[in-house]
């Protein structure tokens, strides 16, 4: 057991669980009486809101304890029918709550503003009121609402096609690696070759896996063309400028920022192409190809972590944090917040979940190498991040948005990464984290905002009303991949097969969301910067700024958060400031590389 997250922590059996779904169905029926009246006086009001939050509470709740425990056991039909059963009564909600959003904007905002004057439990609300006034040209009215949420019933069908299509139908490719071995080219396959040592053997990975892929272009461009239009439907019927503009506009983000990550990166693609230079040099290759990208530079290190090992680097690397910090990551540890191992029916991967009132939990497929540890140090960051904007704000304000999502987690990476430079002693050992480190930058900064850039040239094709064919994806797509990885400058030679790769990225169904995994992590790298770099009271302000944006959840829009934080992202400072933290550590790559060799160890 104390290998496992501790899930009674949410409900102590499947009893509760169904008892609290059954106290949530009810809870449905009851909208309606109280939607005749709630906006008539300041009690009334408020009521309904709370009695709003309370039903989030509870479905969270409930959906959180399912989707756990699917985790923990994918071959479970119980499991997959809890998710099922909760997938109905979250189209019943939005049903029943059609009315709200138009009820709150016929009111005259004198009389609005008047029921907070009159209520001070109405403040935690207030942030929420704002925002959806502010998006009155955007909402459309009750009945055309009530029609738009059944289109959920059936709106996410290309991106569950296209999964079907690639994870369980596509028959996968055979291939016979240089020692004989053969092995269906599945996606785990996959993922394993392609970071094979063998140059050749990676080489036939990656050319048959996207060759197979390009066999079913067709339905995989009309699969994504069919999840752009609803996007693009609902542009249009919401009346925003753009797809882009409807994507940030809830969390009132400037479209400026997407563009401002895409200009800055483009304009210092030099340290990527200095990092690939030197995994050329390490690698020993005459050329350095796209399939290159994904081997390790480094021999592998015979270096491995206990789980308590691993625990006390996370702490002992997050001190510069403070105390309060330190304490309730040692809490989560000690509480079983974590479950740690692989297990039979597990899923596979990891993340952090947080459940409102009670704690995040952290799923974990611990091996003990140095990405388990860096995995660690990432999913408690988000752990975190959940803990302490739980434990100050309202449920409401709590939720952190997306854009915010990924900069506590990168945060901890980064305080990690510089806790080993600067207590590890083997030069080799330092290489291997290095370029570990600075290949995930490169995927998370560089290889999302090519994928960002990509994303914004699919949409203003379909916006402007023609069709996504294979045709112009397959050559978008390889120009920009050729313009990041420099093969006009003799950086990296990317053949005409990975055309095909976007046709094999998931995340281009979840609508303008990759650009964030970039600016979280660069925004990280500069408040990292500052704790770790910064002396005395600087340094103290800096760490007193970070927790109090961890703490702020989503009581303000992000882009304000982030500003209070110290943090612009509408200029071009955190991005040259992350992009610069790249490139030293490249630098103290090179300088580490440089001392190997004339020690005779390269």
């Amino acid at each position: 057991m104390e290998y496992t997250w501790k899930i009674e922590d949410i409900y102590t059996n499947l009893d509760a669980w169904n008892a609290d779904k059954q106290k949530l169905a009810g809870m449905i029926t009851e909208v309606d009486a109280k939607a005749k009246t709630w906006a008539q006086s300041a009690r009334n009001f408020y009521d309904m809101l709370k009695f709003m939050e309370e039903i989030d509470i509870l479905s969270s709740k409930l959906s959180s304890y399912a989707g756990f425990q699917n985790d923990m056991d994918m071959s479970n039909p119980l499991y997959l029918q809890m998710e099922a059963e909760m997938q109905q009564l979250y189209i019943q909600m939005g049903l029943k709550f059609s009315f709200f959003n138009n009820d709150l904007l016929k009111m005259d905002e004198k009389v609005l503003w008047s029921y907070f004057d009159a209520e001070p439990k109405l403040v935690p609300f207030r942030h929420d009121i704002e925002n959806t006034l502010r998006s009155r040209k955007h909402i459309l009215p009750e009945d055309q609402e009530k029609l738009i949420s059944q289109m959920g019933l059936f709106s996410g069908t290309p991106s569950q096609a296209s999964g079907f299509l690639r994870d369980v139908d596509m028959p996968p490719a055979e291939i016979v690696l240089s020692d004989g071995t053969k092995i269906n080219l599945n996606t785990a396959n996959f993922m394993r070759t392609r970071g094979s040592k063998n140059p050749a053997d990676r080489s036939l990975a990656m050319r048959t896996f996207f060759g197979n892929y390009k066999k079913y272009e067709n339905t995989l461009a009309a699969l994504l063309e069919g999840y752009l239009k609803n996007r693009v439907f609902n542009k249009r019927v919401r009346n925003y400028g753009s797809c882009l503009q409807a994507r940030l506009y809830g969390e009132n983000i400037d479209t400026n920022v997407y563009y401002t990550l895409i200009k800055n990166v483009n304009e210092n693609l030099n340290p990527l192409h200095r990092f690939l230079k030197l995994k050329k040099e390490l690698l020993g290759v005459d050329k350095f190809m796209y399939e290159d990208i994904y081997a390790s530079s480094v021999k592998a290190v015979d270096k491995l972590y206990t789980y308590d090992e691993a625990k006390d680097l996370v702490i002992n690397a997050m001190k510069p944090l403070g105390s309060e910090y330190v304490s309730n990551l040692e809490r989560g540890f000690n509480s079983r917040w974590v479950d740690i191992y692989p297990n039979k029916g597990k899923q596979s991967g990891a993340y952090s979940g947080g459940v409102y009132g009670i704690h995040p939990f952290v799923k974990m497929n611990y091996n003990g190498n140095y990405n388990a540890v860096s995995t660690l140090a990432h999913e408690l960051g988000h752990s975190m991040h959940s803990y302490f904007s739980s434990k100050n704000q309202t449920y409401g304000n709590a939720g952190y948005p997306t854009f915010l999502a990924e900069i506590a987690s990168t945060f901890n990476e980064s305080l990690l990464m510089d806790y080993l430079l600067k207590n590890e002693t083997d030069d080799m050992f330092k290489l291997y984290i290095l370029d570990s480190y600075l290949d995930g930058a490169r995927g998370t900064i560089y290889r999302q905002t090519l994928f960002a850039e990509f994303e914004l040239a699919m949409y203003r094709h379909v916006e402007s009303g023609k069709s996504l064919s294979p045709e112009f994806l397959n050559k978008t797509y390889l120009e920009l991949t050729r313009k990041y990885y420099g093969q006009d400058l003799g950086v990296t030679q990317v053949d005409d097969y990975i055309q095909s790769e976007w046709s094999y990225i998931p995340h281009f169904y979840r609508n303008y969301y990759v650009f964030q995994y970039s600016t979280g992590m660069l925004a990280s790298m500069m408040l990292a910067d500052r704790v770790l770099n910064n002396g005395g009271e600087s340094a103290k302000s800096s760490i007193e700024s970070y927790i109090k944006l961890l703490s702020s959840g989503g009581s303000d829009y992000p882009l304000e958060l982030l500003k209070k934080a110290g943090v612009d992202m509408t200029s071009s400072e955190p991005y040259a400031a992350g992009l610069a933290r790249f490139d030293n550590y490249v630098t103290e790559m090179e300088k580490i590389v440089a001392r190997l060799k004339a020690a005779g160890k390269l």
